[in-house]
């Protein structure tokens, strides 16, 4: 056998190697994230739920979920161990752009008609305005209306030959 031959399955094994390995290592990482974890760490199960770590065991991890209510779940349910400011930012609901400034307003002022005039000014137009006054609004109308005439007639023409081909069969029963 030639080299040529044998070239493909090489770089075939090759390849299944390094896919295998790469699935290892991500195997081995989140394994260990896994044994880190402590009672008091938030985290994130594969099903999309938060809660609390309370307490760890060998294969299990006791989970608060809500206040005063706990679960067992296996460590292989852990999708992922949350930074303490990340757990908070998603369970308070807290923006971290905003910090602790209000979003609501703490006047009415923007609720009167100066601003939502401003507001219009700073939109891009799009050129969705009316027409100019020297386009010929009518020749715009026969243009649309000559293909819509037309569209009806082909409708017409298709439910005539429909009903054609329904006597039809009707005959040759």
């Amino acid at each position: 056998m030639s080299i040529v031959t044998l070239l493909p399955f090489i770089v075939l094994i090759g390849a299944m190697f390094l896919m295998t390995r790469s699935a290892k290592k991500k195997q081995q990482a989140a394994a260990q994230m896994r044994n880190e974890m402590q009672a008091g760490t938030g985290i994130r199960t594969i099903g999309g739920m938060y809660a609390t770590v309370k307490e760890v065991h060998e294969d299990t991890v006791l989970l608060e979920v809500a206040p005063g209510v706990h679960a067992i779940y296996a460590k292989n349910a852990i999708g992922a161990v949350l930074a303490d400011e990340e757990y908070n930012r998603i369970l308070d609901g807290a923006d971290p752009i905003h910090g602790g400034e209000p979003i609501v307003p703490d006047d009415a002022s923007s609720l009167t008609g100066d601003t939502a005039e401003a507001e219009k000014a700073d939109k891009i137009d799009l050129g969705k305005t009316a027409a100019p006054a020297d386009a010929e609004p009518a020749a715009d109308e026969a243009k649309d209306a000559k293909p819509a005439d037309e569209a009806k007639d082909t409708v017409k023409a298709d439910a005539d030959a429909a009903k054609d081909d329904k006597k039809s069969g009707d005959d040759a029963k």
